[in-house]
């Protein structure tokens, strides 16, 4: 197995420049993979596999036939960011947050934005997930979106941009965690000499900064995480992460409001519950709140959140701030609130119900992505250059009777990583998700994040609903670990 011969074909890659030559970094892993013996490397993806599947670390496919549950695609070779790249990225993520928070606060209370007419009425109310319960609520210390999966896409010229917002429940921590363990058993020594930077502490922050959102008085709060059940999508993480923060994992059956108060049933009766980390959608949380019909929920859980008897995290509400629509705005967000400029720039974005924006969208499908801003999972999008002439003039129509559906953005030549596709590799491309925990005490950005990777050639969809995998993503520290040729000698026996 060589790297040899690995072309970037003019797009922008993560391990190699433009001359063909390892970045900074990736040096003493091109080394290793280049030093093994044939064959020992797809012996190493398959093993990371077969792992995989025995972990159970699955996802669900809604609406396939063949099979439901299916592993999440992984390739050992890990993604490298550089220290100096990672702090820029870590400043701009924490930015971003605070500043989408103090929106999300607004919104639901005083509505100075609006009042003073930075972003419009009728987005904000007509936005998905704008929830008209949330209006005048006081979360605890403030706080609306603790936990947020920020996608973040690197162009052609290497610059990172934000490709949008994920707060309500965002999914994929898990497969980093584990991602990580597979990638320190494959390259050991590796891993230890590139020093990088440790992602395994995120089930222990997560739960200091859910307990920081307790009731005031509670000494010793108690934490649970909320799944669906064993047919969502994300069920693996919720069970995951609860067992890793040793926590209960709870349904909408196990919850019940008494005298106002959340409990948990339990073999030995009622038990409070002072913080929920949620992992269901708004609208199934509260018959009496949202959907009444359901059977999901808690009755009351609402009116017991509103008045400070439990934290929700993330709260209900959030999901107005990652409207793709409202995204369009989050740079003049981030003034507003701030006084500063964007440290991470957005893709450029045309918003559809502006008309100027929408007859250069109409004119130029061919050359753009359209995206519907109510979807996710690289659903209800239409990448123009690729698309045939029916499927343009069908989205044509679609944006014309429904301006404030769609936006548009370039189509970018986005970053690519060395993919191990049988006996060699070829370059997929990628985009990445870090998770921000926004707490009441300080912001903890994890170094790294899902790297998500396009395995059909040539596709943009880096989404595992549609065929996308992913890869560990290794944040260097400023200081390196033990010297390259140590490491390797050391690995030669694996």
């Amino acid at each position: 197995m060589r790297f040899d011969g690995y072309d970037t074909e003019g797009f922008y890659d993560e391990v190699f420049d433009s001359q063909g030559k390892p970045r900074p970094g990736a040096d003493l892993l091109i080394q290793r993979v280049n030093a093994l013996p044939e064959s020992e490397l797809q012996r190493r993806q398959k093993a990371a596999e077969i792992a995989l599947l025995n972990l159970g670390i699955t996802f669900n496919v809604y609406g396939s036939e063949a099979q439901t549950e299916k592993i999440f695609p992984f390739d050992i070779v890990p993604r490298i960011v550089q220290a100096k790249e990672w702090e820029v990225l870590e400043r701009g993520l924490t930015q971003r947050i605070t500043a989408l928070n103090s929106f999300i606060h607004d919104v639901y209370n005083d509505q100075k934005i609006i009042k003073d007419g930075i972003v419009p009425a009728e987005l904000i109310f007509s936005a998905d997930g704008f929830r008209k319960p949330c209006i005048g609520l006081e979360p605890p210390c403030g706080i609306w979106c603790h936990i947020t999966g920020t996608d973040l896409v690197r162009d052609g010229s290497g610059e990172f941009f934000v490709l949008e917002d994920n707060l309500r429940c965002p999914s994929g921590v898990s497969y980093v965690l584990e991602n990580r363990l597979l990638m320190k058993r494959t390259f050991p020594m590796v891993f230890d000499a590139c020093s990088v930077q440790p992602v395994t502490d995120y089930p222990s922050r997560l739960l200091e900064m859910l307990q920081e959102m307790a009731p005031p008085g509670v000494r010793t709060p108690v934490a649970v995480v909320w799944t669906p059940g064993i047919y969502n999508s994300a069920y693996f993480e919720h069970s995951f992460l609860a067992q890793q923060m040793g926590v209960p994992l709870v349904e909408g059956g196990d919850l019940v409001v008494h005298r106002g108060e959340v409990m948990m049933r339990t073999t030995k009766g009622l038990e409070r519950v002072d913080v929920i980390y949620r992992r269901i959608d708004d609208d199934f949380m509260d018959p009496k709140a949202f959907r009444a019909d359901s059977m999901l929920g808690v009755p009351g859980l609402m009116k017991a959140y509103s008045k400070g008897k439990v934290a929700l995290a993330n709260a209900p509400g959030t999901g107005v701030a990652d409207d793709k629509a409202v995204y369009a705005y989050v740079p003049e967000i981030i003034r507003y609130y701030l006084g500063e400029d964007p440290i991470i720039n957005n893709v450029p974005t045309y918003a559809c119900w502006r008309d100027d924006d929408r007859k250069y969208v109409l004119e130029n499908l061919d050359k753009l992505v359209v995206k519907a801003v109510n979807e996710s999972g690289g659903y209800g999008m239409l990448i123009g250059p690729h698309a045939s002439k029916a499927e343009r003039e069908e989205f044509a129509r679609r944006i014309k009777a429904s301006p404030r559906t769609y936006i548009a953005q370039p189509t970018l030549a986005l970053s690519r990583v060395p993919v191990l596709v049988d006996d060699h590799f070829e370059g997929r491309h990628v985009d990445l998700r870090p998770y921000i925990l926004f707490g009441a005490k300080s912001t903890y950005v994890l170094p790294g994040g899902l790297t998500r990777v396009a395995l059909k050639k040539g596709s943009l969809v880096v989404n595992s609903s549609q065929g996308g995998g992913s890869k560990d993503t290794w944040v260097l520290n400023a200081e390196g670990g033990p010297s390259p040729e140590s490491a390797l000698q050391q690995e030669e026996g694996l």
